[in-house]
């Protein structure tokens, strides 16, 4: 019997379909989904450590009281009644034994006046010019229970003999005033003050504290009015106040040294009237 012809092409297309277990290809099939596992697992690791890493990095070299200072700077919505009790070392420095009477007006009045009257040899008043809204903690119903904050329209005297305070700390408050009632009520600010008034007031390009602008908008019926330092000035002028350059000069080096920033403007001015 005859031997078939065998098709060359057909029998090394069948050695090449039917490959030993062992040969190189089979090896590669089989480690590419165990390669593919540990990059996955690799990449894993990587990101979280470098998530750590970067987490980490953001307090160094920096100690709890510059992170807590770096905090008070960046807060976006601190009133200036908070930027007040924030200088309050630096004012106790500036004004030393003076600062032993003192009277706040402003919205947060409480809790200023509170912080006020923990420090050794202070005695401490306050007056809040708007409507306090609830709830009230049981400190601030105390305070006012005991007439130690009254709420009074400020566009009106002030219940107080000339002098009776030796610093009056104001925050917040004449940026819900108009120029008529700033001419009345800063110079009567500067009539119950000894030796001095200190002014803290917002400034445009930094907003207002949202809480605070939502009392002002309550109670006057429009938004605080935010004016630069220069209209300030051109004001004091006209009121018969007067910048007082040393006290202002006093506290702007310790700011300074103490690498303070304040997103109030502050002005110290002179309880004494030139008109």
């Amino acid at each position: 019997m005859s031997r078939r012809p065998v098709n060359p092409i057909s029998r090394r297309f069948a050695e090449s379909a039917v490959t030993p277990s062992g040969s190189p290809s089979h090896q590669k099939a089989r480690s590419s989904p165990i390669l593919s596992l540990g990059l996955v697992v690799l990449g894993a690791f990587l990101l979280l450590g470098y998530s750590y890493s970067g987490s980490g990095s953001t307090n160094k070299g920096y100690s709890r009281e510059d992170r807590t200072r770096e905090a008070l700077s960046n807060e976006e919505d601190m009133s200036c009644g908070s930027e007040i009790i924030k200088a309050l070392p630096i004012l106790r420095e500036v004004y030393g034994e003076n600062a032993h009477k003192v009277l706040h007006v402003g919205p947060e009045s409480c809790a200023v006046t509170s912080k006020l009257l923990k420090e050794e040899d202070i005695e401490a008043w306050g007056i809040d010019p708007f409507d306090i809204i609830p709830p009230l903690d049981n400190s601030c119903k105390s305070l006012i229970r005991k007439g130690i904050v009254r709420v009074a329209d400020i566009k009106f005297p002030l219940p107080y003999k000339a002098q009776s305070f030796s610093i009056v700390l104001v925050s917040d408050a004449p940026d819900s005033l108009s120029p008529k009632y700033l001419n009345k009520t800063l110079p009567d600010l500067a009539r119950v003050s000894i030796d001095g008034l200190v002014m803290f007031v917002g400034q445009p390009g930094h907003r207002s504290s949202t809480k605070t602008a939502q009392i002002i908008q309550q109670s006057v019926g429009r938004p605080p009015k935010l004016r630069g330092r220069a209209w300030w000035q051109r004001s004091f002028e006209a009121m018969g106040l007067q910048e007082n350059e040393s006290m202002s000069k006093k506290f702007e080096e310790l700011k300074m040294k103490r690498s303070y920033n304040f997103n109030c403007q502050i002005f110290h001015l002179s309880s004494d009237l030139s008109l």
